[in-house]
């Protein structure tokens, strides 16, 4: 059991049967009335938002997920196939279960899963993959105007704008908490 006093960002607790992540708090001492905290979480499912605040010394049960790291494989006509780097049991994944991280995944990426139940919830990806450019509009000479993007299909299917100078074939770098370009990678 957890207690409001415990709580942290990135704790997961059961609200009214349902797994959250806690993504944002503050505890508040009134100076009249009793201690409460002010909650921002997301729920491990569905994703949705919600904000609760809490008296304190409320308890809440910890929920049962479990991460388990494991390599992106391939994609096929069923979906996103990983193996778990332990078991070496292989996971098939659908393009709604993967969510935002299916455009990021390229062949051996190691990712975590987070299980809840024994049942996938979720795809955590690095905070910066490598990915090869797969389709651009090639740069013209003397079109350097400072700033100046352009958009760029990725190998996984992703738009990104990038720079004029990127071309066909190059390796970028993209943070995938935001889905931006950060650098072209030396091969």
């Amino acid at each position: 059991m957890v207690e409001t006093s415990d709580f942290h960002k990135n704790l997961k607790i059961m609200v009214e049967g349902q797994p959250y992540v806690i993504t944002d708090f503050q505890h508040v001492k009134p100076g009249k009335g009793n201690q409460f905290t002010r909650t921002k979480m997301r729920n491990l499912i569905t994703g949705s938002n919600l904000e609760r605040t809490f008296k304190s010394g409320e308890r809440f049960e910890e929920p049962d997920v479990m991460n388990r790291e494991a390599q992106y494989l391939y994609k096929s006509e069923s979906g996103y196939n990983f193996m778990d780097q332990t078991s070496y049991e292989e996971v098939c994944l659908s393009a709604e279960e993967c969510g935002e991280a299916k455009n990021y995944l390229i062949e051996n990426l190691e990712v975590t899963l987070l299980f809840y139940n024994n049942r996938v919830i979720s795809v955590d990806v690095p905070n910066a993959v490598n990915i090869k450019v797969a389709k651009t509009d090639p740069g013209v000479k003397g079109d350097r105007v400072t700033g100046a993007t352009k958009p760029a299909t990725l190998e996984t299917g992703m738009v990104v704008n990038v720079p004029l100078h990127i071309a066909e074939n190059d390796l970028l770098r993209i943070d995938t908490r935001t889905g931006l370009y950060v650098e072209r990678v030396n091969k």
